[in-house]
């Protein structure tokens, strides 16, 4: 199990906790499931009605950081006001990333992208700063929707 971070992010799916962790660790290496803690018994409150082996806790680790979800119904639906950056190394890690999470073309805009799930992720350069020093690089950056680190070198 990976060492417990004072904060982690919890993420509340609908009823896709168990797909959305699958899924995820397959795309990030060093990743895992840590432990999945289902719903108990819809007898024992009304809050779990229908809720039968959904995923109460759900624990995973990607790339070494430490996440935290759960199946909570319709109620409340990921928006772009939260994301996560994936900082690559190169334009061949940005391409991988990009073909995994990238699932909402409209969403698409300077790096940033939306999942299957509704998470959005920016997908960039770790050495985005470098970049983006000049305002032709800006500008070069604000009509990509993937990032190309060529492009932005050349600008």
């Amino acid at each position: 199990m990976a060492q417990l971070s004072p904060i982690q992010p919890c993420l509340w799916f609908d009823d896709q906790a168990r797909e959305a962790m699958e899924y995820y660790v397959e795309v990030f290496p060093n990743s895992r499931i840590d432990s999945i803690e289902p719903y108990p018994d819809e007898s024992l409150d009304e809050h779990f009605e229908g809720m039968s082996q959904k995923v109460l806790n759900g624990r995973f680790t990607l790339n070494g950081v430490g996440f935290v979800c759960l199946d909570g119904g319709p109620l409340f639906t990921f928006n772009e006001s939260i994301s996560f950056v994936v900082q690559c190394a190169d334009q061949a890690e940005i391409d991988h990333y990009w073909s995994k999470l990238s699932h909402v073309p409209e969403s698409e805009q300077c790096g940033w992208c939306k999942d299957r799930f509704g998470i959005s992720w920016q997908i960039v350069p770790a050495n985005m700063g470098e970049l983006i020093r000049r305002p032709e690089q800006i500008q070069t950056m604000m009509r990509q929707k993937k990032i190309v680190i060529a492009e932005l070198e050349n600008a």
